[in-house]
């Protein structure tokens, strides 16, 4: 088949090179100069299906309304907000019902675990290096964030995923150089998570995919998916469409502008996040892979020879405002677990970038109901971790193959109206 991708995230490449591995002509449309310049650009790089949906965990949104900019809550909200940004909270606040949470969370796990599987089998095939560690901790300051862990836990009990829950004492001997005077009363360590660096291994896989024949346009951006015509696509200063036998839409946060005029609305929204990123000086001051501050929700990472610090889920935000909140939290995380482990006063990356993200936490993966487009878009600040899978399943689809896992409430199906 011949067959268009409109994207060059992580999730865009990764499913140009399933397809192009299984024989499709593959032409990928991107409107930026490169691949990952948005949301795969500097994120945590954390590849962690065990922290799957912390922000839709039961009591998260009561904890929201009560103090809406407190700097540990999950996901902050801008205000005033647009209408489709309040609709999409009103989402959020049902899929952290206690039910919801269950059967999304065992989804999204199926889905991470499945997908992290398919990244370490990716990697051996292609056998480059990029930068990587593993294992990938929870550092819990007080014993609230241990029991607001539990719900959490129970899941993965459940599902058999290996987690350990450690003293401070223990969490220390597993990461040296965490500093000793911030308070700890443990850890939950996560030893086949891994850290690993998104925009490397998507810049891999890019070239892999066009050895196998995908081809990359950049700086071209798609400004239609012609309604009338099934499969064509229209393209900036070209005056006919191109046509294509199926299109897989993997477009970030233009995917809902896309979608529209299609009569296809889905409750997808960009939610912001940050990262700070410095060089360093000392490898012995530096997380030997990555943590998570369970209280504040901000992930450290040790990435190469820099230290990243990603945090913060902002809905309503804007793509040039950054939120000096925001920014200063992940400075003051640093400075309680890892002060000297970032040359912090030259050369800091400062990021902010959108995710698309659902509010129930799940991506839209499968069949959309137009003639020829496929979906694999949603999947919020789990792209990293879902990508492999994702584009995995979505290739056994369009190839009219049984995906490996169970796609029950990942797609279209699972919400009213089937996203009119």
């Amino acid at each position: 088949m011949n067959i268009a991708i409109l994207g060059a995230g992580i999730i865009g490449v990764t499913t140009a090179y399933e397809l192009a591995a299984d024989g499709h002509a593959v032409t990928v449309f991107e409107r930026h100069t490169s691949i990952g310049e948005e949301a795969s650009f500097a994120n945590a790089g954390i590849v962690a299906a065990a922290c799957m949906g912390p922000w839709m965990a039961p009591g998260t949104a009561g904890k929201l309304g009560r103090n809406l900019l407190t700097s540990n809550v999950p996901l902050r909200m801008t205000r005033p907000m647009a209408a489709a940004d309040l609709g999409w909270v009103r989402r959020w606040v049902s899929a952290c019902r206690s039910d919801a949470f269950a059967t999304n969370h065992a989804r999204l796990l199926q889905l991470a675990l499945y997908s992290q599987q398919r990244l370490r089998h990716v990697s051996a095939n292609l056998a480059y290096t990029f930068d990587r560690s593993d294992g990938h901790m929870l550092l819990l300051r007080t014993e609230k964030d241990r029991r607001h862990l539990q719900h959490s836990l129970d899941a993965l009990r459940e599902l058999a995923v290996p987690f350990h829950e450690v003293s401070a004492a223990e969490a220390r001997q597993l990461e040296p150089a965490l500093h000793p005077h911030t308070p700890l009363v443990g850890a939950i360590y996560f030893p086949q998570d891994e850290v690993a660096n998104c925009r490397q291994f998507a810049i891999i896989v890019r070239d892999a995919a066009e050895q196998l024949g995908a081809r990359f346009e950049f700086n071209t951006p798609v400004t239609a998916i012609d309604p009338v015509e099934p499969g064509t696509l229209r393209i900036a200063n070209e005056a006919s469409g191109r046509r294509f036998d199926a299109i897989v839409l993997c477009a970030g946060t233009q995917s809902g502008a896309l979608l529209a005029p299609l009569g296809l609305r889905l409750p997808v929204r960009p939610v912001y996040g940050y990262s700070i990123s410095a060089h360093i000086p000392e490898p012995l001051n530096a997380p030997r892979s990555g943590v998570m501050d369970e209280h504040y929700k901000v992930a450290i990472t040790r990435l190469g020879q820099r230290v990243r610090v990603s945090g913060s889920a902002e809905i309503g935000g804007r793509p040039g405002h950054l939120d000096e909140g925001a920014i200063h939290k992940l400075y003051k995380v640093l400075a309680d677990w890892f002060p000297a482990s970032g040359r912090l006063s030259r050369g800091v990356q400062v990021w902010k970038g959108a995710s698309p993200a659902m509010p129930d936490g799940l991506p839209v993966l499968g069949p959309s109901r137009i003639p020829g487009l496929w979906l694999n878009l949603g999947h919020g600040a789990s792209g990293w971790t879902l990508a492999c899978g994702s584009a995995r399943v979505l290739a056994d689809q369009i190839g009219g193959q049984a995906p490996d896992i169970d796609t029950e409430g990942l797609g279209l199906e699972r919400l009213k109206g089937h996203g009119r």
